[in-house]
């Protein structure tokens, strides 16, 4: 009953005009970024984290602006997926395999239709296991010292886009990468400046709004100008609206809860994220349904799981970044960085000094549901042409929102320029296929990290057996040396796949 007092709270907040209007404008954006390949969720955050700051928007409406976005492009990635067979991002692959021969047979509206539908199945889900499962978690982190943040902030940082990554050894790089930076500014214990270089406006560190947008966004430009004038030529089947017989969706509902359930577990688990959600709930549907092999050859359920599993690992994501302060997902680890922006420290207290923040958050997510399943029914029509959009004339609004939205932040040329330095890094670091994500996360939470080893030292006056002796710190290194070694067996297996030993030939 008391969770439910406070929803009606968060239900106030989020039925506000301004934020209803926020939700709509970020669902519809958000389905487009979505749509677009090549953006994603992770850059269409970054890219509007400076409007959220140059419309100073309050910390609800803000949050409520960028979740939206969030949502809606975790709808609109699979339009691509199955109209082009080009995933919109990385967690809507597995779309493709069944999305796009449906749209070859004829079946694009109920291709379409279906993955709408599981989509909100998924997030609607999801969203209600955020609900009950995030003040549970925040009930069990008030038992956290500093040593168990430290062994927390370990986890998060072995574990972040290393599960699915192809090379472990890269991500706990760019994690270090991070984590360097992170240590940019005044020592917030001896108030001595550290690798500075003399140059004043770094005395406050990298700003973490700065230097997400030059990762993502701006990177994003110098990869389109390195590949030239590139347009998708692909022809796509002209949709006005997405539709399916009642009979077609509920033949899909196992898959949808199935892949749910899936999704939302692989979503909470810090690093993990929608990718590994849509492959596990595919790959599961596919070993408990596909008795005729009819998966990957068109068929619903094929598109039903792993749309339902990256929404629902989309929603799962929050738990941890709103009630641990550790993101679950790369576009989780944005939000994060425009929490502290305003101020807000994610965490176990956060539902008790911002529960306008945290409640209206979920109540507006449950309405953002309802909102894209709406829009992205009879309105795909509209998505699906946008299709065309060569990526040559997008960028220049991707460059032109980035640089005026981050110098209406802070009005110094100086941002401007790091951001612009910070997009040649995520240029460097994507060449040398090493992960931005964890670049990003250190760059966050690498004074929390430093500040609770300093915490726990003093504690325990400089012995470091501290670190490891509750029981929940050795839980988190148990996690992390398993989650470590389950991406060592994914890189090595992955690594096979692509270089395959000959085969000795036989007579």
């Amino acid at each position: 009953m008391e969770t439910l007092g406070f929803l009606a709270q968060g239900f106030a907040v989020a039925f506000t005009p301004t934020n209803i209007g926020l939700a709509l404008v970020g669902c519809f954006i958000g389905t487009i970024i979505g749509a677009l390949p090549g953006l994603g969720p992770v850059n269409g955050v970054a890219i509007l984290i400076p409007v959220a700051f140059s419309l100073q928007l309050p910390p609800a409406s803000a949050l409520i602006l960028l979740a939206c976005v969030y949502y809606g492009c975790m709808y609109g990635g699979r339009i691509s997926s199955i109209m082009l067979n080009i995933p919109g991002d990385e967690p809507a692959m597995m779309t493709c395999l069944d999305g796009y021969p449906m749209a070859q047979k004829g079946k694009a509206p109920e291709a379409l239709a279906i993955s709408a539908v599981a989509s909100f199945v998924g997030a609607i889900l999801a969203t209600i296991g955020l609900l009950l499962f995030a003040p549970l978690l925040v009930r069990f982190a008030i038992h956290f010292g500093p040593a168990e943040y430290f062994a927390l902030y370990v986890l998060a940082f072995a574990t972040i886009g290393g599960i699915t990554g192809a090379n472990p050894a890269k991500t706990l790089l760019a994690a270090g990468l991070g984590l360097a930076l992170g240590t940019v500014g005044i020592d917030p214990q001896s108030g001595v400046p550290r690798f500075t270089f003399g140059v004043f406006e770094l005395f406050d560190g990298f700003d973490a709004i700065v230097a997400i947008v030059g990762l993502f966004a701006i990177s994003e430009v110098f990869v389109l100008l390195e590949h030239g004038h590139a347009a998708i030529s692909a022809r796509t089947v002209a949709v006005s609206r997405a539709f399916a017989r009642g009979k077609d969706i509920a033949a899909s509902a196992g898959a949808m809860l199935r892949g749910s359930v899936i999704g939302f577990v692989s979503g909470v688990l810090p690093g993990a994220g929608a990718s590994l959600g849509s492959f596990l709930a595919y790959t599961i549907e596919k070993r408990y349904s596909d008795r005729d092999g009819t998966f990957g050859k068109g068929d619903p359920r094929g598109v039903a799981a792993p749309e339902a599993g990256n929404n629902a690992a989309a929603g799962g994501a929050l738990v941890p970044m709103l009630s641990l302060g550790v993101p679950g997902s790369g576009t989780t680890a944005v939000l994060l960085a425009l929490l502290i922006s305003l101020n807000i420290t994610p965490g176990p207290l956060l539902f008790q000094k911002e529960p306008d923040v945290v409640w209206g958050l979920i109540a507006a997510l449950f309405f953002a549901n309802f909102v894209l399943l709406l829009m992205n029914l009879p309105l795909v029509g509209i998505f699906t042409r946008l299709l065309a959009i060569p990526m040559w004339a997008l960028m220049p609004f991707v460059v032109m929102i980035s640089f005026v939205g981050i110098y209406s932040i802070s009005h110094s040329p100086f941002d401007v320029f790091m951001m612009v330095l910070f997009g040649v890094l995520g240029y460097i670091l994507r060449k040398l296929a090493i992960p931005v994500v964890p670049v990003v996360l250190g760059l966050l939470l690498g004074a929390d990290m430093e500040s609770n080893f300093r915490r726990a030292l003093s504690i325990s006056g400089g012995e470091y057996g501290i670190l490891f002796q509750s029981g929940i710190s050795l839980t988190l290194y148990a996690l992390t040396a398993i989650f470590l070694a389950i991406a060592v067996y994914f890189g090595m297996r992955q690594k096979r796949a692509a270089h395959p030993e000959a085969e000795p030939e036989h007579d």
